[in-house]
């Protein structure tokens, strides 16, 4: 992963509740056997009009087709973000997609886990303060919002402020660019050594059979 802090964006409003993860990422796009390329089925049944021929018409009016959201690196939503199924492509696609933080007064648990995992930060902000955000990036969609993962902040130039909670662990992670890989990685020595003795006490022949 990369390591993340401070991400200063416009963001994208996507004001409902319980989008997901078969609307983030629809299933017919979990054939792939690849990893990479999941941004762009990203929403795919809201982004397209399906009901043309070639299924690639993109609906103006959909957020993320608008012009002036384009680039945005930050995605609103309302509560239960990311319920459904267990899939971590939603994560792949969202992260692959470009956005580096989702903001909503809450996750679905395992998709939580997903996208920390996958170098997302997700801001836990109460439901008063994510309707302020989403009118006010709705209302001006060059709004800019920073979001400081170290001192666990939402704010604006505005006078907006909001304290997000953040597991410590996955802080950590998340500052130093650290998925599962990463995180074994840290103890490389440590297992090189270990393989070493193993290999030394198990799988080398004793001398006096060497020798014979």
């Amino acid at each position: 992963m990369t390591p993340i802090n401070i991400i200063t964006s416009i963001a994208a409003p996507l004001p409902f509740p319980n989008i997901d993860t078969d609307q983030i990422i629809p299933k017919q796009f979990l054939k792939r056997i690849e990893r990479t390329g999941y941004g762009d089925f990203l929403f795919f049944d809201w982004r397209y009009d399906l009901e043309t021929p070639d299924h690639v018409s993109e609906r103006k009016d959909f957020v993320l087709n608008k012009p002036e959201y384009k680039g945005a690196e930050i995605l609103i939503a309302e509560k239960n973000f990311g319920c459904g199924s267990s899939r971590e492509h939603a994560a792949w696609a969202i992260n692959q997609y470009g956005f580096r933080a989702v903001i909503a007064p809450s996750f679905a648990d395992i998709f939580f886990s997903n996208a920390g995992k996958n170098g997302i930060i997700l801001c836990r902000l109460t439901e008063d303060e994510v309707a302020t955000l989403l009118k006010l990036c709705t209302d001006n969609p060059q709004h800019k919002l920073t979001i400081n993962l170290e001192a666990q902040t939402v704010t604006d130039e505005q006078g907006f402020s909001a304290h997000f909670d953040m597991d410590p662990f996955r802080k950590h992670c998340l500052l130093n660019g650290l998925d599962d890989i990463g995180l074994t990685l840290l103890h490389e020595n440590e297992l090189d050594s270990y393989e070493a003795k193993h290999n030394e006490e198990f799988w080398v022949a004793p001398k006096a059979l060497t020798t014979a």
